[in-house]
């Protein structure tokens, strides 16, 4: 193989027109114009990192059901890539009748997977062979079972293909370490995975998922990424790069202090692009007013849902004024708590109280227990 190291760009699972429902028609309608951007912003990276070849490991589209639009700017923007691409089809948009793999004109420089078997595409002038394989369902089993790569001189082995790891009954190509310890493979890249797995190396073989380049849901939150890579005989290096242009957030906020939990929150201008579910936790004591909370916050945030999942505070000390041995535990702890003169005082009081009560009743302190 050649010393000369090649410029990779990998991703996968853009989900293109992604339905969006847990967002306003409005709002969903607009997630989907910015998708389309996301083609835009790779184009713009890939050209100024010299990127060599892309590598698109499916799930570019969500369904069948995907607009001529979103069609057209898929193939303009890998046009304007100006270096080969080769896409292998996902679960999601895998190669059945009316596929727009099958129906759309693409332009030269992308060359597309569409049968259930490893093929092998040669690129001379860049000095590699890429091998994929394409979804020609919405199922598939394990497509590199028994696949081994006959090495050729002066030549990098690339792969681009859908499939699940860790999972060996998965429906969904699963793949298995021992396979792609024998594939021959210099690189693979997979898609499927919406979680980014960093760079693998089995054997001589590197690996990775990129995740999705931009999170759909709150089962996909946090910063999302494309991968470039520079790959040579004896070494690989991965950069991450996001294109996204907004982040789904969990943001939990305790409403059992005194202090206003809106502050706790990060400012709106670190804030205000994404879209977030706020849960709500600790002991009150008065029901929240939620329809007011959500008018004070929805501007704060692209889009907003907010969970209550608080409780009705407690009473520590219920029942110090009974006439037994748990009334008398407590009084006496009650009235060191309010001759305490400090709050860490107080805090340890509170604990030995929390426990004793604990061992009163035979059963276990949780976090949760008092506020």
């Amino acid at each position: 193989m050649s010393n000369t190291a090649i410029r990779i760009l990998h991703a996968a699972d853009f989900h293109l027109d992604s339905p969006f429902e847990n967002l306003t028609a409005e709002k969903a309608a607009q997630r989907r114009a910015e998708q389309r951007q996301l083609l835009r912003r790779l184009t713009q990276e890939a050209a100024g990192r010299q990127v060599q070849i892309v590598l698109l490991s499916g799930d570019l589209f969500d369904s069948a059901a995907c607009f001529r639009q979103t069609e057209e700017e898929l193939r303009d923007a890998l046009r304007a890539l100006q270096v080969p691409v080769f896409i292998a089809p996902g679960n999601h948009d895998c190669v059945l009748p009316g596929s727009p793999y099958l129906t759309l004109t693409w332009p030269e420089n992308v060359h597309i997977f569409t049968e259930h078997r490893l093929q092998c595409v040669p690129v001379p002038e860049l000095g590699v062979r890429v091998w994929g394989a394409a979804f020609t369902d919405i199922e598939s089993q394990n497509m590199l079972e028994g696949f081994e790569a006959v090495k050729q001189p002066d030549t990098l082995d690339l792969m681009v293909i859908h499939g699940q790891a860790g999972q060996p009954e998965s429906r969904y190509n699963p793949v298995r370490k021992e396979d792609i310890l024998r594939s021959g493979m210099d690189y693979i890249a997979f898609g499927h995975s919406h979680r980014e797995s960093g760079l693998l190396q089995e054997g001589e073989t590197w690996y990775a998922w990129p995740g999705c380049p931009e999170g759909r849901g709150f089962d996909e939150t946090g910063e999302k990424y494309i991968y470039f890579l520079e790959l040579s005989e004896t070494d690989c290096r991965l950069e991450k790069c996001s294109i996204a242009q907004r982040c789904y957030r969990v943001l939990h906020v305790d409403m059992s202090g005194e202090a206003d939990p809106v502050q706790t929150l990060p400012p709106r201008e670190e804030t205000y692009r994404d879209i977030c579910r706020l849960v709500l936790e600790g002991e009150i004591d008065e029901p929240l007013d939620i329809p007011s909370l959500y008018r004070t916050l929805e501007d704060r945030f692209y889009a907003l849902e907010i969970r209550d999942k608080t409780r009705a505070r407690k009473d520590l000390w219920q029942g110090a004024e009974q006439d037994t041995l748990r009334g008398l535990f407590l009084q006496k702890l009650r009235q060191q708590y309010d001759q305490a003169e400090s709050d860490e005082d107080r805090k340890r009081i509170r604990s030995a109280a929390e426990w004793g009560i604990a061992a009163l009743d035979n059963r276990e302190v949780t976090a949760d227990d008092y506020s």
